[in-house]
C-alpha cells in the first residue's frame, strides 16, 4: 500500500535506469515541449477568446499552456530514476529542442530558450530532490515554482527585450499560467509516478530470459 503522506515512492535515492529504453519516453517528450513552446511563445493569446473583453494578448503567449511540461517531464523522470537520470533527461532534451528550434522557430528565441531551459531545469531538478523525502507534493510543487520563475524571467528578457513587443507583461502573465499549471500538474505526477512505479517493479532486468 502506498501512504500519501510520505515523500516517495521508491527509495530516497533511487537507482539509475537499467536501459536507455527507460528514459526515450522522457527524452522525446522534452524535446516535443520544447519545439513547440518555441514556436507557440510567438504567439499571443488572441483577445478574442474573451470577447475583447481583456487584453490577453498583452499578457499571454500560447506557450505558458505548453512549457510547464517540461518540469512535469523532470519531475517524473527525477522521482522514479533519481537525480542523475534527470540531469540526462534535460541535456539530451535540452540538445534535441534547441536544434529543432533553430529549424523550426527564431534564432533569437531559440537561443533564449536553451539558455533559460538549462539553467531553470537544472534548477528545479536539484531542488526536487533536496525535497524529495519531504511529502510527495512538495518536490513536484516548489521545484517546478522555483524554476518555472527563473526560466520566464531569463526567457522573456533573452528573447524580447529591446524588440517594442509588451515582453514584461508577456512574462507576468506567463509566470501566473506556469503556477497555476505547476498546482494542476500535481494530480497526473502522482498518477503516473505510482502507475509506473509499479510498471518498474515488476519489468525484468536487463538480459533477463522471460
Amino acid at each position: 500500500m502506498i501512504d500519501n503522506n510520505h515523500a516517495d515512492i521508491h527509495a530516497p535515492h533511487p537507482a539509475p535506469p537499467r536501459a536507455l529504453r527507460y528514459l526515450m519516453p522522457a527524452i522525446l517528450a522534452m524535446g516535443l515541449v520544447v519545439l513547440v513552446s518555441n514556436i507557440a511563445v510567438q504567439y499571443p493569446v488572441s483577445d478574442a477568446l474573451v470577447g475583447g473583453v481583456l487584453p490577453l494578448s498583452d499578457w499571454l503567449t500560447w506557450g505558458a499552456f505548453t512549457y510547464p511540461l517540461a518540469f512535469l517531464v523532470t519531475d517524473l523522470t527525477n522521482r522514479l530514476f533519481g537525480v542523475q537520470a534527470a540531469r540526462r533527461v534535460v541535456y539530451v532534451g535540452f540538445a534535441c529542442g534547441v536544434v529543432l528550434s533553430i529549424i523550426f522557430a527564431d534564432l533569437r528565441i531559440a537561443a533564449a530558450s536553451g539558455t533559460a531551459f538549462l539553467i531553470a531545469q537544472l534548477l528545479g531538478v536539484t531542488v526536487f530532490d533536496k525535497l524529495r523525502e519531504m511529502t510527495w507534493w512538495k518536490a513536484p510543487l516548489i521545484s517546478s515554482l522555483c524554476g518555472s520563475i527563473l526560466d520566464t524571467a531569463l526567457f522573456f528578457s533573452l528573447a524580447f527585450a529591446g524588440t517594442g513587443l509588451p515582453w514584461v507583461t508577456w512574462a507576468l502573465g506567463d509566470v501566473a499560467a506556469k503556477l497555476i499549471i505547476a498546482g494542476c500538474a500535481l494530480a497526473p505526477f502522482r498518477l503516473i509516478s505510482v502507475w509506473a512505479a509499479g510498471k518498474l517493479t515488476q519489468a525484468p532486468p536487463p538480459g533477463h530470459a522471460a
